[in-house]
């Protein structure tokens, strides 16, 4: 039996990632007719078809799902192995992929990015914007190595370490009636037009739950991941929304203002247990655990 290449294991793995063989020949900088050549001697080697051709968009065959999960699986190890090989060399380097939803982006990830640069300035920070509700699922796939999240994971394969508390408050024009509460009751928020960040984001999941829990759908009128163009939308009147308390108090522009009952909610570092961690990765954790985030 001739042995299958690790070369062929990408092409397929990106391939099923990206749905297309000509995004995959994009990434790769490889030809169309390369990964389809790579593809089908694979498929000859294991005696299954991996990839249902007869529909227009690429598909994968049941036997094509469970063995893009064992590759999907080796490649990360693969991944891991070289890690821990280039952990031997004396440089302190790297680079660290950090996912963070949008608020944390904005309040949250500058106090940490300074402080983390003034120590260490050879690792790399790169940002991968995306919601708490995605990022867990970034993590076990290896495409991020660290997280930060406003809600704690379920997965067993999620390592979690609370950093700081947050509490929600509800943002508006300054012309708003509700401007008269000190703090407003949640029911009070029936009826008017809602701009929420993305249904990814755990914010968005804790307005939905609260509207359920008072009986009333809310009426959405505007939803983006874009803090700025939430703030200027209040700023203008067109409707409400809610953001963290260390956010709201940046933007004079805007009226904030707490719930009557309190939402607050803990903010964790999060990370896959399961996957080799680089220095880099080890030096960022424990630097998290060192400092205190002083958000005011």
């Amino acid at each position: 039996m001739r042995q299958i290449e690790i070369r062929q294991l990408e092409y397929f793995h990106s391939v099923c990632k990206l749905n297309s063989i000509s995004k995959a020949a994009a990434e790769l900088h490889v030809t169309q007719p390369s990964i389809s050549i790579a593809i089908q001697k694979l498929e000859e080697e294991l005696g299954v078809q991996l990839l249902d051709r007869s529909q227009r968009q690429i598909a994968l065959t049941d036997e094509g799902r469970i063995f893009f999960r064992c590759v999907n699986d080796i490649l990360m190890r693969i991944g891991d192995s070289v890690n821990e090989v280039k952990d031997f060399k004396p440089c302190q380097g790297g680079s660290i992929k950090i996912g963070i939803p949008p608020m944390i982006g904005v309040f949250l990830f500058p106090h940490i990015f300074a402080k983390f640069r003034e120590q260490y300035p050879e690792i790399e920070l790169v940002a991968v914007e995306a919601g708490s509700l995605s990022i867990p699922k970034l993590l076990e796939e290896g495409k991020i190595d660290i997280g930060i999240i406003t809600k704690a994971s379920s997965s067993l394969v999620l390592e979690t370490q609370p950093i700081t508390m947050a509490q929600l408050h509800v943002c508006l024009p300054h012309s708003h009636p509700l401007n008269s509460f000190t703090s407003i009751p949640f029911a009070k928020l029936s009826g008017q037009p809602f701009i929420l960040l993305k249904e990814d984001t755990y914010n968005y999941q804790i307005v939905m739950n609260e509207c359920q829990k008072h009986h009333f759908t809310p009426r959405i009128i505007f939803s983006s991941s874009q803090i700025g163009t939430i703030i200027n939308l209040v700023e203008m009147g067109v409707g409400i929304t809610f953001l963290f308390d260390a956010i709201a108090r940046k933007y004079p522009a805007i009226k904030s203002l707490p719930l009557e009952e309190p939402i607050t909610s803990p903010i964790f570092l999060t990370w896959n247990r399961k996957r080799y961690l680089t220095s880099a990765s080890r030096a960022f954790i424990d630097f998290i655990s060192s400092i205190h985030l002083n958000l005011e």
